[in-house]
């Protein structure tokens, strides 16, 4: 069986705008949630779902698989 992780990255935060690929200790803070789950034995696949160009583009530099959320699937 395989095992998928999945994280959502929202890009429309209100109180620290940007706040999934702001630096954290040298790395976009959403970089750490997907290297978890790459470093995770247990997880074969890893997703980000956004809907926020440059979390995108941030998720699929570092090995992520994409699920483009659109306005239509977004919380704004």
């Amino acid at each position: 069986m395989k095992n998928f992780a999945f994280i959502f990255a929202r890009g429309g935060s209100k109180g620290l705008p940007g706040k999934n690929i702001k630096p954290l200790a040298g790395k976009p803070l959403l970089q750490y949630s997907i290297e978890i789950a790459q470093n995770s034995p247990s997880i074969d696949k890893v997703f980000v779902s956004t809907d926020d160009n440059d979390i995108a583009k941030v998720a699929i530099e570092l090995g992520a698989i994409l699920i483009k959320k659109t306005c239509r699937t977004c919380n704004r």
